[in-house]
């Protein structure tokens, strides 16, 4: 009876052959007799043998994986990310071994390495929010795999990047609001030691500045994490001033939907008394009342894109420059922001 798993090693114990005997006549090698490598392979097809591509793979050297290590998978902007990837990965011939980080820069380094270890060709990430030191990444570069990063990159001289251009992104919903009639903008900070979150805030503030407005250190709240509930903290401190926002504007979706719930609550009209607006363009902000303004940040290109800087670099000579591409934002001007149509 057929094995299901059978091995070169049941191969050749079933012809009382060598184990390197048998691996040279499945790769057809000069060496080897026609006659043998007839009869292993009719035991082959006999025993319902599998090449492992993977293993022969590693033995040539290559393997024709590419590894993914993203912060997490939850939410709408990471899987689409991973779509874009693994369609243009696909297109190329290339697997997909796919790791998340949770947001731990400990777990991020473990991702890594075991990537390395599996002998990946390339390796696309995101890194965490907890990540401040960039060794691990460096180790990466040093052994001549390529790195790419999206979304979130650090600051070192030889990133390889897609990136969305999130000062754009900011600067283009300020602008929006300000043309509603908006005067007082208050801002839902992220981190700022990651690059999106500090370009999204220099975008507000030059916005800000644009226009003639000036920053008011109280009209911006850090972000302590991404939930709802945060919002809700952030919009019951605006709501304490002396002089209240007349627009609230979120470096993420989720915690705009928190400054709602709270407004809603309080019977205070958005967007007629304070305009609302987030940023990543989630599913759900079409789905709740008034429909949030966000900013569409281009995950499955941004995906593809990374894809093929990789495969730029998996054929590159050795005057290949580093590469950061930006991706152009789109502003989805919803109800939660328009005031001019009321």
């Amino acid at each position: 009876m057929a094995n299901k798993q059978a091995s070169i090693t049941t191969i050749a114990t079933h012809l009382g052959l060598a184990v390197s005997t048998v691996s040279r006549a499945l790769s057809d090698h000069a060496n080897i007799r026609e006659d043998t490598k007839e009869r292993v392979r009719q035991m082959a097809i006999k025993l319902n043998y599998q090449p492992n591509h993977l293993a022969a793979g590693l033995r040539k050297g290559h393997s024709g994986i590419l590894g993914v290590v993203v912060p997490h998978i939850s939410g709408y902007f990471f899987p689409t990310v991973m779509h874009g990837i693994e369609k243009m990965a696909s297109k190329a011939g290339f697997h997909v071994m796919l790791c998340q980080s949770n947001e731990d820069v400990k777990q991020e380094r473990a991702n890594l390495k075991m990537l390395m270890n599996a002998q990946v060709e390339g390796i696309l990430i995101s890194m965490s929010s907890t990540t401040h030191d960039y060794q691990h990444f460096e180790k990466v570069q040093n052994k001549g795999i390529p790195l790419v990063f999206f979304d979130r990159m650090p600051d070192l001289p030889t990133t390889n990047a897609v990136v969305l251009d999130d000062h754009q992104g900011a600067f283009g919903v300020v602008k929006h609001l300000v043309e509603q009639g908006c005067k007082r903008i208050a801002f839902f900070s992220g981190p700022q030691h990651l690059n999106i979150n500090k370009n999204r805030f220099e975008g507000y503030v030059d916005a800000l500045e644009s226009f003639g407005l000036l920053l008011d250190p109280e009209l911006v709240f850090q972000l302590p994490n991404l939930s709802k509930a945060a919002g809700a903290e952030g919009m019951n401190q605006f709501l304490q001033l002396d002089s209240p926002p007349d627009a609230v504007f979120s470096s993420y979706d989720m915690p705009a939907v928190g400054a709602l719930e709270v407004l809603q609550e309080r019977n205070i009209r958005v967007p007629q008394d304070i305009a609302l607006s987030g940023f990543s363009n989630e599913p759900f902000t079409t789905l709740i009342s008034p429909r949030l303004t966000s900013v569409e940040q281009r995950g499955e290109l941004m995906g593809e894109a990374a894809v093929r800087l990789f495969l730029q670099m998996h054929k590159r000579t050795d005057n290949y420059s580093p590469q950061r591409i930006m991706l152009k934002p789109q502003i989805e001007v919803r109800g939660s922001s328009l005031r001019n149509l009321l």
